[in-house]
């Protein structure tokens, strides 16, 4: 990697007061969250789904790409996409969440990719595991890390560098854990990593390397700035901090009524309503939903669908609420199996990280 210092400025917060800058809007307009009325879709249309590009889409040929798998291996591989297709073809249903979901909520805010809430999109994932793969390169008894690397290339912090995550080697031999060719049974559109790569369930969006093109075994702890550097939960900039991994649960509700135009606050007629939207972990299947319409002054149980698209896809909620006119805040929070629930006041951390706040959703209730 080559430091480039002139070229991007370090981390920050933003001042007091401080409102978005160019940059950040910028990056805005380049990605895109999901439009929360397509909550309403099981599987999210590709068009729909969340996108965080970090550099450029690469220029990448199907026909000629290659994935190579290198390093700390008894037998280095070489292949194609179509022999990758050879290879034994699963589909896992995924929720995918950006790390940095919620962070424009954040007070002060982490300057960087604004997101709201909608950092978020449950696809279905066709290709072929990645264990059998790395079992059959021969892993080194002593590996300890898995580099995915992707073909995006760019600066960040004033590192140039191409984008790079790594996994330790017993989530990357995960059986869940997969090279992809498609989604939503088509092939890959190129914002979405065409022609390949990596799904790792219940990991945030950082971990699922697209325009994948090398796969190297370390037998040392990967020190690459995507997983030294960037996505760490720390307090301040000397905190080494601790790596961002699993998805935190989450809730979101699907806004009902309809939307004032610059607000996105909600109108609505009184008389009975459901309320719905999806819940997620990253830690073990969501096990319950609770839902406030009083900005979190108290709390009801809501019903959950029957788990749908296998143990990495959200699950939908509902709630009957029957309001009056008048103003209302409403907001889900959900809980895992691991006993994780939502916090209603958010943790800070410098990047503005796995921020799992339970959202809000302003509704005004009018007479017909």
């Amino acid at each position: 990697m080559t430091t480039m210092d002139d070229v991007s400025r370090p981390s920050r917060v933003a001042g007091t007061d401080e409102g978005i800058s160019p940059e950040e809007l910028r990056l805005a307009a380049r990605n895109h969250g999901i439009p929360l009325e397509a909550l309403r879709y099981d599987v999210t249309p590709a068009g729909l789904h969340y996108l965080l590009i970090h550099y450029d889409i690469p220029d990448l040929d199907p026909a000629v790409h290659a994935l190579t798998v290198d390093g700390a291996v008894g037998r280095p591989l070489r292949l194609g996409l179509a022999e990758l297709r050879e290879r034994p073809r699963v589909t896992h249903r995924v929720t995918l969440e950006c790390a940095g979901n919620g962070r424009a909520l954040l007070h002060p805010r982490p300057v960087s990719q604004p997101w709201l809430v909608e950092a978020v999109g449950n696809a279905e994932w066709t290709g072929t595991p990645l264990a059998p793969l790395l079992r059959e390169a021969g892993i080194a008894p002593d590996a300890v890390d898995v580099v995915f690397t992707g073909a995006d290339h760019g600066v960040e912090r004033g590192v140039e560098q191409d984008y790079q995550r790594a996994l330790p080697v017993a989530d990357a031999l995960r059986d869940e854990v997969l090279l992809a060719y498609e989604m939503n049974g088509a092939p890959l559109l190129p914002q979405h990593g065409a022609p390949l790569r990596l799904i790792v369930p219940g990991w945030y969006g950082m971990a699922h390397v697209k325009w994948l093109r090398t796969i190297s075994v370390l037998t040392r702890e990967f020190d690459g700035y995507q997983n030294a550097v960037a996505y760490r939960l720390r307090r301040d900039a000397d905190d080494p901090g601790v790596p961002v991994t699993r998805i935190e649960p989450r809730a979101l509700v699907r806004p009902p009524g309809f939307p004032d135009f610059m607000s996105r606050a909600r109108v609505l007629r009184p008389g009975p309503c459901t309320v719905d939207g999806r819940a997620w972990s990253g830690h073990g299947p969501v096990v319950a939903v609770e839902v406030t319409t009083d900005g979190g002054a108290s709390w009801s149980p809501a019903t959950l669908d029957p788990p749908a698209g296998g143990g990495w896809s959200w699950r939908r909620w509902r709630y009957e609420w029957t309001p009056q006119p008048g103003r209302y805040a409403l907001g889900a929070r959900a809980t895992d199996a691991s006993g994780r629930t939502q916090p209603v006041e958010q943790p800070w951390n410098r990047g503005g990280f796995a921020n799992n706040l339970v959202q809000r959703v302003d509704v005004l209730v009018v007479a017909e």
